[in-house]
C-alpha cells in the first residue's frame, strides 16, 4: 500500500495505488502520452469520459509557467543581470528537457483531481 504523494509520483490507479496509468516508461517517447483505458490490477477506468485528459493542458501549462519563473529566478541570482538571450535559451531547454515529465504529471495530477477515483484499500 502506497500513501497518495508515492502513488502519484510512481503515477499508479488512483483507487488501488497499484496498478499503472501509463503502459510505457518515461523514457519510451513512442507512447509518451497514452493512457491505459483500464488499471490492470483493480479494473477502474483511468479513461473516465472521452476527451478526458484535454484539462490536463491547463496543469501543464501552470507546471510550464512554474518552470519559467523558476529558471528565471535562478538566473537572476546566480548570474545576477544576464542577457535576453540567455533568458531565452535557457528557458527554451528546461521546456524541452523536462517536456516528458510535464506531460505525464499534468495527466497524472487531472486524473488524481478531476477523476473522481476514491482510494480503496481492498481494491
Amino acid at each position: 500500500m502506497k500513501s497518495k504523494g508515492a502513488a502519484i509520483l510512481a503515477a499508479k490507479c488512483p483507487k488501488c495505488h497499484q496498478g499503472n496509468i501509463f503502459p510505457v516508461s518515461m523514457v519510451s517517447f513512442r507512447k509518451l502520452s497514452v493512457v491505459n483505458s483500464h488499471c490492470a490490477h483493480c479494473n477502474a477506468s483511468l479513461e473516465p469520459e472521452p476527451d478526458f485528459y484535454y484539462g490536463a493542458m491547463y496543469i501543464s501549462y501552470a507546471l510550464s509557467v512554474a518552470l519559467v519563473i523558476n529558471v528565471m529566478i535562478i538566473l537572476n541570482f546566480v548570474f545576477g543581470d544576464p542577457e535576453l538571450w540567455v533568458y531565452l535559451v535557457s528557458v527554451g531547454v528546461a521546456n524541452i528537457a523536462l517536456l516528458p515529465v510535464m506531460l505525464r504529471y499534468s495527466k497524472v495530477l487531472y486524473l488524481y483531481i478531476a477523476g473522481k477515483l476514491k482510494y480503496d484499500p481492498s481494491a
